[in-house]
């Protein structure tokens, strides 16, 4: 069995309502000193080892993403690895 995360980020330029939203309620809050706050999508996948990389690829393309206003970097999880 194989583990992998997948981190799904906003493009540079894309707007981000929920970081905006995110960074007010810091300032808010008192933490004046956060200038910009994005807001992501962390996937941990559980795979046999049949998958490759090319079907975690696509399955980013399709679903786990929206490649036109996301990117996103596919991780291996090293066997016994805590996180």
């Amino acid at each position: 069995m194989m583990r992998y995360e997948v981190y799904v980020t906003g493009k540079p330029g894309i707007f981000d309502p929920a970081g905006k939203t995110t960074a007010g309620a810091l300032s808010n809050l008192g933490y004046a000193g956060v200038a910009q706050v994005r807001i992501g999508k962390f996937i941990q996948l559980s795979c046999d080892d049949s998958v490759s990389l090319e079907q975690l690829t696509e399955m980013c393309e399709k679903l786990l993403a929206n490649p036109i206003i996301e990117d996103y970097r596919i991780e291996e999880v090293l066997e016994g690895a805590e996180g």
